[in-house]
C-alpha cells in the first residue's frame, strides 16, 4: 500500500479549489480556494502549495459532459494540469469529475446548512471529491 500524498485542483475560470490527500487513507482534506482570472492562476501560489505539502501526485478534475463527451472546460482543464507539470515538473493525473460540485454541495449543507454553501468552500470540497474518486479507481 502506497503512503503516497496527493495535491487536488477542481479548475474553473474564476476560482481553483485545492485539496490533499493520502492514498494510505484514501481521504482528502479540503485546503483552499485559488482566484483566477480566465482560469489563470497566480502560479506562485500554486509555487507555495506543491513546496508546502510536496505531493507525489497532482490531481487535476475533468469536467466532462454527463455522456462522457469533452467540452472547451475539459480542454482548459487538461491544459492548466500539463501547465503545472511543464512548471513545476510534478506527476499528473486527471480526474472524471462530474457531479462533484453537487456531491460538495450536499456535503457541506449536512454539515452546517446554507451557511456553509460558500463558492470557496463548495470548490475545496470539489477537490477533496477528485481525489477521493481518483483513489477508489486505482482499487
Amino acid at each position: 500500500m502506497s503512503t503516497q500524498t496527493v495535491l487536488g485542483f477542481d479548475y474553473g475560470t474564476k476560482s481553483i479549489g485545492v485539496a490533499i490527500g493520502q492514498q494510505l487513507t484514501g481521504s482528502a482534506s479540503p485546503l483552499t480556494s485559488l482566484k483566477a482570472v480566465d482560469g489563470i492562476p497566480r502560479w506562485e501560489q500554486i509555487e507555495a502549495l506543491l513546496k508546502e505539502w510536496q505531493p507525489d501526485l497532482v490531481v487535476v478534475g475533468l469536467p466532462l459532459n454527463m455522456d462522457g463527451t469533452e467540452q472547451e472546460m475539459t480542454q482548459r482543464a487538461r491544459k492548466f494540469a500539463n501547465r503545472i507539470n511543464g512548471r513545476f515538473g510534478v506527476k499528473i493525473a486527471t480526474q472524471d469529475e462530474r457531479l462533484t460540485t453537487a456531491d460538495a454541495k450536499a456535503r457541506l449543507f449536512e454539515l452546517g446548512g446554507y451557511k456553509a454553501l460558500t463558492k470557496d468552500q463548495v470548490d475545496a470540497v470539489s477537490a477533496v471529491l477528485i481525489i477521493e474518486s481518483y483513489f477508489e479507481s486505482q482499487y
